[in-house]
């Protein structure tokens, strides 16, 4: 008897591999699934400006990028002591407004670079609502929580975002013509918006997803949001807030998504890495013995065998770690 019912996913028809150079934009589902990807050792750079939500936001921050951008003095701000930038999480928010800088330009030098040779972005919209600060109308993807009053709150149209977003990869595929780009849509609600407004969100950056598809071959979509609306229908895949989904949650999509958009033998070594890794993660009884000396010599051959099956496999540290650790049996 069936309890589910499952969403049909058809599969890549160019699924990700190890050789790639991945970049993920948007909400903290992007993160969720950056994190996964991190830990299975493909190359990834995960929101250079941090969590972002809504397809202005990420469209700037991609055109930053692009541009090769160099913020000043003049595009921060002073609340309460701490410096910030409305173009970025407060992760890079600082007391010191030379550190806050530092960290907004050294990411933004590194991560242009990394996006001039990306072989795929896959960009999470969160939601449909923007907010423009009152005073010159320019795009905020965060409100540092300043008073409401500082800011106009919109939900923006289809056409709004597929226009915006026409010139965005016309403008990715001048400089990088193999570009292949994947969406998707984060499940979490934002439930402050309303029930209502939330779905009339969501369905407006559906729409326009499926919009920019049919104009761009080089666009697809993972259906994360229906996954967790029809298949994970149920409150006990959510964490205490009743808003975010579980950690069995996030498992159980990237199961889908690794099945469905990464390639079966990049399958194939995250299998092989996730039983190194547990190796790596055991403590042993008697860190002395020669059994451990053996065991740890097993991981270090393993490690090897793994990077020659894919030389962008990233185990350097792991491989310099054991050895190290096999230094004290000299």
């Amino acid at each position: 008897m069936q309890f589910q019912t499952p969403v049909s996913i058809i599969p890549s028809p160019t699924p990700i591999d190890y050789s790639e150079k991945l970049m993920l934009f948007g909400s903290c589902f992007a993160e969720n699934m950056g994190e996964k990807l991190t830990n299975y050792k493909f190359q990834v750079d995960i929101n250079p400006f941090g969590i972002l939500y809504n397809p202005l936001s990420v469209k700037s921050a991609v055109m930053d990028l692009i541009n090769q951008r160099v913020f000043s003095e003049s595009d921060l701000f002073e609340n309460q002591g701490t410096y910030h930038s409305f173009s970025h999480h407060s992760r890079f928010s600082s007391v010191n407004i030379q550190d806050c800088l530092g960290q907004i330009n050294d990411r933004m030098v590194s991560s242009s670079n990394w996006l001039r040779e990306t072989d795929r972005i896959i960009f999470t919209f969160g939601t449909a609502f923007i907010y423009f600060l009152q005073e010159s109308g320019a795009v905020v993807s965060n409100c540092h929580k300043l008073p409401e009053k500082t800011f106009k709150r919109e939900r923006i149209s289809v056409e709004k975002i597929v226009s915006e977003w026409k010139t965005l990869i016309d403008t990715l595929r001048e400089i990088n013509s193999n570009i292949q780009i994947l969406f998707t849509v984060s499940p979490i609600r934002h439930w402050k918006d309303g029930a209502h407004e939330n779905q009339l969100s969501k369905a407006t950056l559906l729409l326009a997803i499926h919009q920019l598809m049919i104009e761009f071959d080089c666009c697809c979509y993972f259906p994360a949001y229906e996954i967790v609306m029809d298949e994970l229908r149920d409150y006990r895949f959510y964490a205490e807030d009743m808003i975010h989904p579980s950690n069995q949650t996030i498992d159980y999509i990237w199961s889908r998504f690794a099945e469905t958009q990464i390639s079966k033998e990049s399958n194939q070594l995250m299998t092989e890495w996730q039983t190194v890794q547990k190796g790596l993660a055991h403590r042993p009884y008697n860190p002395k013995s020669e059994t451990y000396k053996h065991f740890l010599e097993q991981n270090l051959q393993k490690l090897k065998q793994l990077s020659k099956k894919s030389p962008y496999f990233a185990v350097s540290a792991e491989i310099n770690q054991l050895h190290e650790q096999l230094k004290s049996f000299e």
